[in-house]
């Protein structure tokens, strides 16, 4: 006998679970930004996605042989040539008609340095992949090194303060503006401290169809040196100070960028990492490279108009806030 059940679609909808690309039970560490980032981009992607995932943090600790926390067809690339694992991947499907979409995932080394090669033919040859950047701002997983994504003055273990210099002194790569010069159809910056955010642009970019860009701001409690329950608040100051701008870009032209309401000052960010204790010191240099950093996040705000109107809810304070509902902007 068979008997027809109703059920309300949308009560179906509540009662399913969200699809969790990348499973708990890994080995990052407490607090790691780069792990909840991974988390919200998958949940954000959906299942029908494959994955090449370059060396680094993210490939170590979730993939300790015999164990996975993929859920998903994973692949691990070298440094070096995760662009181009991806877009082999990407033509596979392409010649089997399928419509899978690749996901190609790198820290900022396999980003920034050893692997930008392969990023950039990925990108010149218009390949259907969405990139994602986990930008934690060193070579977090062999040592704590200095990246060419490390901020200006920060100690690494191969850029410490001393007589010389106060810490690194070059300046952080400006990463998302060299690969919108490839005049690729999307790319965007977003941080772990705005989940809504997240969601917002690994939607969009997995709407498009070729080559798209993301970097994903992610404190390292280990490198970075603070406590693991800090991560999102470290996250958001970095935001909030105008150091880590939110920007979306459509064919190298910016399109969007995430106001800030109340810019702070720039030592709010920095005292909350060890990675930055030398330059609250006696020390007069320590003082001009305040001055310096303050400038960086002046000179952000201003070019990238990031002062935002008073209660704005899509500002760095009201659009991650959970309205009546549960309902968030992204």
């Amino acid at each position: 006998m068979n008997v027809e059940v109703n059920i309300p679609v949308a009560d179906l909808r509540s009662k399913q679970p969200r699809f969790r690309g990348m499973e708990s039970g890994h080995r990052a560490c407490l607090g790691c930004g780069e792990a909840l980032a991974a988390r919200l981009v998958m949940e954000s992607a959906g299942p029908d996605v494959m994955l090449a995932n370059a060396t680094g943090c993210l490939e170590i600790f979730t993939t300790p042989w015999p164990e996975s926390a993929w859920r998903v067809p994973w692949m691990h690339s070298l440094f070096e040539n995760t662009g181009a694992i991806a877009s082999g991947m990407e033509a596979a499907m392409k010649a089997q008609g399928k419509s899978t979409k690749v996901i190609a995932m790198g820290g900022d080394g396999g980003t920034f340095d050893i692997g930008f090669q392969a990023l950039s033919g990925m990108l010149e040859r218009g390949h259907n992949v969405m990139y994602v950047c986990y930008d934690n701002e060193a070579y977090m997983n062999t040592g704590i090194q200095r990246s060419s994504s490390t901020p200006h003055a920060a100690m690494t273990t191969t850029s410490p303060p001393g007589k010389e210099r106060m810490g690194k002194r070059h300046l952080k790569k400006d990463i998302v503006s060299i690969v919108a010069a490839h005049h690729i159809p999307y790319a965007a910056t977003t941080s772990v401290a705005y989940p809504s955010d997240i969601r917002k642009k690994v939607r969009r970019a997995m709407e498009i169809d070729g080559p798209t860009f993301l970097q994903i701001h992610c404190p390292c409690p280990l490198g970075w040196g603070h406590e693991g329950d800090q991560s999102i608040a470290v996250a958001r100051l970095a935001v909030e100070t105008g150091l880590f701008p939110m920007i979306e870009l459509e064919r190298g032209g910016l399109v969007g960028a995430v106001p800030i309401r109340n810019p702070k000052p720039v030592e709010e960010y920095l005292q909350q990492q060890q990675r930055f204790r030398h330059l609250f010191t006696d020390d007069v240099r320590a003082q001009q490279e305040l001055e310096h950093i303050q400038a960086i996040a002046n000179h952000n705000i201003e070019i990238y108009g990031l002062r935002g109107g008073d209660k704005d809810n899509f500002d760095s304070e009201g659009m991650d806030t959970v309205k009546r509902g549960g309902l968030r902007w992204g």
